[in-house]
């Protein structure tokens, strides 16, 4: 039997007078209810009142669940806030794409209203940690739902990265810079570069060079148990750029190391019943062709 949900959250996409009008009509179901907590953010568009609101970062903490209106981009944000917490998030889908937030604005509230009485399904996604390591002290580290990406930044020419799985080399190529990325990523920027697309179940990630000097440098599946080593090989000095979905690290030395591990929190994404990872696919991918007779 589901536990019952007692504190939801409300996050919204920031700064999009967009999702006024749904989170108007989430707000208004919820608070029939539930304990209702609004990200400060989404607060500004929300007519009812009273609201209790609080910073973005806080509601993992005080809710048991958080749901979240916008796209893709948003849900990561959320997962940002609520994976340290094992609290799960629900998407409603503004967005383009939405691989990850399934319902849509017009299906509020009643398809919401169904999960909340426990018909649904649940999914745990991987989350990547990155450390970025200079004279032996780390002096950034982040997080990623999607994937960490190093870029050559702020000049033409390539730079060389050498690669280490659980400390044995992989190899050293020079490239426009390199892709980590989880299952959940590999729809995103991974997807975009050549990478394969891995289904979300599966216990694994995939390192995609971006633009390799030799052609025969492709894509490499691996265990999410792996610890992966990022270090540069330069003649001269030349920075790079980390991100960490859309974080950025910037000002990365030829002299720095950046370890890229499993985070030990996953997220949890709870989806309505019938949710169908392939059906997505096809959607959002434009893939052609029915079901065969």
């Amino acid at each position: 039997m589901q536990i019952p949900f007692k504190t939801i959250g409300i996050l919204g996409k920031p700064n999009d007078p967009g999702i006024a009008k749904t989170l108007n009509v989430l707000f208004g179901y919820l608070k029939q209810h539930y304990d209702v907590i609004v990200a400060i953010d989404s607060a500004a568009y929300i007519d009812h009142q009273p609201i209790v609101s609080c910073v973005a970062e806080q509601l993992g903490q005080r809710c048991d669940l958080v749901v979240m209106v916008g796209g893709d981009g948003t849900f990561l944000s959320a997962a940002r806030v609520t994976a340290d917490f094992d609290v799960p998030v629900i998407g409603v889908n503004l967005g383009r794409l939405g691989f990850l937030v399934d319902i849509s604005p017009n299906d509020l509230p009643d398809k919401l209203h169904r999960m909340l009485q426990g018909h649904y399904i649940e999914e745990k996604r991987s989350i990547l940690h990155a450390k970025v390591i200079r004279n032996k002290q780390i002096i950034h580290e982040e997080t990623a739902v999607n994937e960490v990406a190093i870029h050559r930044w702020v000049t033409p020419s390539m730079i060389e990265i050498v690669t280490k799985i659980d400390n044995v080399f992989l190899n050293s190529q020079r490239s426009d810079g390199l892709i980590i990325s989880t299952p959940t990523g590999s729809t995103a920027y991974s997807l975009s570069a050549g990478g394969p697309i891995l289904h979300p179940a599966l216990n694994a990630l995939v390192l995609v060079p971006l633009n390799p000097h030799t052609l025969s440098n492709r894509p490499i599946v691996i265990d999410d148990s792996a610890e992966i080593e990022i270090s540069f090989c330069q003649t001269k000095q030349i920075n790079a750029l980390v991100t960490c979905d859309h974080i950025e690290i910037p000002d990365v030395l030829i002299s720095d190391k950046i370890i890229i591990t499993k985070y030990p929190k996953p997220v949890r994404i709870l989806h309505p019943e019938g949710h169908d990872f392939f059906q997505i696919l096809r959607t959002k991918l434009n893939w052609s062709g029915g079901y065969p007779n």
